[in-house]
């Protein structure tokens, strides 16, 4: 059955990937980007919003019901990255940072209820992070925010079965995006007591994003995901190490873990 589908953040990367593929298997995709017109012809239609402004969700959501009546499938895509020392990392960055991975995503899935409590239907996949799972060295604040759209799915699950919604995390490690160009780094401060280190894994997170993984692998597993009749409530997408990170967690002493994560990262 063909759907009508919103994918936030979708004018690169894996955003776009997805919104290509669910494009090519017939379905009605919207995407959306905080200034459609710097992007030339794109497979599927581009809607601005910005998912830090009230009015701009609004405003997209109002657009796309005008023209299809119905919105069957909601991916909240739209992020940013952001790296730093917990000690150095500007506290306007911190809350951009939730604004836009966390209280966004909120926002847009408050304003799609609605209309899907109204057909007694509707999918919302969130997009999250395999570093979600796990406290990161640097990546402390976005770890944070993937980590707490994770939670806050697992409870909106619940709330919304009784009126035939549901709602998954799709959990993705390294792929070759440009979020690290888009991704905010707290500067490497000369004589600053994280210098050396900082700079080093900087500097390997960059270089696993440029060696990741095919981001039509995401795609087709959210395409995987829309036709399956009920969903998982929680997906990974990423390598064999990737995710078998999470189930070390889950099994290994907090220090042992600890102490692996430290040796991978060089501290």
């Amino acid at each position: 059955m063909k759907k009508v589908v919103l994918i936030t953040g979708a004018s690169s990367g894996i955003g776009r990937a997805i919104g290509e593929y669910l494009h090519s298997q017939g379905h009605t995709v919207y995407g959306t980007s905080r200034n459609p017109a710097s992007y030339e012809d794109p497979p599927f239609p581009l809607v601005s919003l910005d998912v830090r402004d009230q009015s701009s969700i609004q405003e997209c959501i109002s657009r796309i019901l005008t023209f299809n009546n119905r919105i069957d499938v909601l991916i909240n895509n739209a992020g940013v990255g952001i790296t730093g020392p917990v000690e150095e990392i500007a506290s306007d960055q911190i809350e951009n940072n939730f604004r836009t991975n966390l209280f966004g995503p909120i926002e847009v899935i408050k304003a799609v209820l609605p209309t899907m409590r109204n057909q007694k239907s509707g999918l919302i996949i969130n997009i999250t992070s395999i570093a979600g799972y796990m406290g990161l060295p640097y990546r402390s604040v976005y770890s944070a925010s993937k980590g707490a759209l994770e939670l806050i799915t697992e409870s909106l699950r619940m709330e919304l079965k009784p009126f035939g919604i549901t709602a998954c995390n799709v959990a993705p490690g390294d792929f070759a995006t440009n979020i690290a160009a888009g991704r905010y780094h707290s500067p490497v401060i000369s004589g600053s007591p994280y210098e050396k280190l900082y700079k080093e894994n900087l500097d390997t997170m960059d270089s696993h994003v440029s060696s990741g993984g095919d981001p039509m692998d995401m795609a087709k597993m959210i395409g995987k995901i829309i036709n399956t009749k009920n969903p998982k409530i929680h997906y990974k997408v990423g390598s064999t190490m990737q995710k078998f990170s999470i189930v070390l967690k889950r099994i290994l002493p907090d220090k042992m873990y600890e102490k692996m994560l430290m040796k991978h990262y060089k501290l």
